[in-house]
């Protein structure tokens, strides 16, 4: 018993010693350390109103190249992917059994004209005994009604040898139009069928110009209504998926007559020139479409502009240093900046980063990054 009244003292007094140290500890506790952060001034000026949106390189116009008659493919004159112009000579199909149609069609045209001539004869003959009563009248109308119907016979083979003619010309299957020529589907020795759906021969499709088919929230629909007006022409700028590459500038040309009620956007076309065919027909590309420019507006960086629970929210910087939490209502984002309709003056100090560790009435210092950059011309 003595043994443990003896040992208590020893265990009491470090306990003791580190309570009162504890409670001496918190005395001279220091103030929180500034939070370094990246600063921006609030700035106006004048921004572009530009539109985003994702649009397919569709060309003017594609044609499937088809025959128009029944026949062999004799030769190809054309290579994949070559540019053809309108009338260029592309497939010729066996041509013989064609010339042999128009030799039969001059042929009984001669032989037409040759009765037709004959008729003409017995009227001029008999025409002298009619009118001297010579011949029954009944005779010599038989004689005008043969002469009639030879010349009818030889206008019926005029048109036979034409059609025969045209026949042979479908023969030699020419470009319809200027553009580039797709993959071919049929080759040498096929026979191909006159308008038949599973019997094109290849696409054409137009490269110059061409146009962009995108969509738009209906949103902006008044927008673009309003920048058109008068008769002024939209520039629609075409660029890389990249967001990085910049492709062709084009003009805004069509507006469809209705949105689209599933997804509220309303379909859009722009023509580009493209004569260096910078944009491929199906190809996706992101369309900037510019309405103008909003003249001496408030902005600031994109990144000084957070989300909370109160909605759209900036750190301005006070003159001691200190940040206060403001809520502003953004009118549109434009790239690397936000155009702020409400909430910010001109010259105001924004922070750009560092926000996860504030809160109102925190104390700042602006780091030297931020400072260099500020430096910088």
């Amino acid at each position: 018993m003595k043994f443990l009244y003896r040992g208590t003292p020893v265990v009491l007094i470090p306990l003791v010693v580190l309570l009162v140290s504890a409670c001496g500890g918190g005395a001279g506790k220091s103030a929180a350390p500034p939070v370094p952060v990246m600063t921006a001034r609030v700035k106006k000026q004048s921004v572009p109103i530009n539109l985003i949106s994702i649009g397919t390189v569709q060309s003017l116009r594609t044609v499937a190249v088809k025959s128009q008659v029944d026949g062999i493919i004799a030769q190809i004159h054309f290579k994949e992917g070559d540019e053809v112009k309108a009338g260029d000579l592309l497939v010729t199909l066996d041509q013989r059994p064609f010339e042999n149609n128009v030799r039969m069609a001059e042929a009984d045209l001669a032989t037409a004209r040759a009765q037709a001539g004959h008729a003409d004869a017995d009227v001029e003959r008999y025409k002298p005994l009619d009118e001297q009563s010579l011949v029954a009248k009944d005779t010599y109308l038989q004689f005008v009604t043969a002469a009639k119907i030879a010349k009818a016979t030889v206008q019926s083979k005029e048109a036979a040898l034409a059609n025969a003619g045209l026949q042979l010309s479908y023969a030699s299957i020419v470009a319809p139009i200027d553009g580039c020529t797709g993959q071919l589907q049929l080759h040498e020795g096929a026979l191909i069928k006159a308008n038949d759906a599973g019997s094109t021969l290849l696409t054409v499709n137009q490269l110059a110009p061409i146009s962009v088919a995108y969509s738009l929230p209906e949103t902006y629909l008044d927008r673009v209504r309003l920048a058109l007006k008068d008769g002024k022409k939209l520039t629609a700028t075409a660029v890389g998926t990249d967001a990085a590459s910049k492709k062709a500038e084009g003009t805004l040309e069509f507006i469809d007559n209705s949105v689209d009620s599933t997804t509220g956007t309303v379909l859009l076309k722009a023509t580009f020139p493209n004569a260096d065919h910078e944009l491929w027909p199906g190809e996706l590309v992101n369309i900037d479409t510019s309405l103008g420019v909003d003249e001496g507006v408030i902005v600031v960086p994109s990144p000084a502009v957070q989300n909370g629970q109160a909605g759209t929210q900036v750190f301005v910087v006070k003159a001691d240093q200190t940040v206060e939490l403001r809520n502003v209502k953004v009118d549109r984002v434009d790239g690397a900046l936000t155009v702020i309709a409400s909430g910010l003056k001109e010259d105001e100090t924004v922070v750009t980063d560092g926000q996860l560790r504030l809160a109102s009435g925190t104390k700042i210092e602006v780091s030297p990054l931020a400072a260099s950059a500020a430096a910088a011309p």
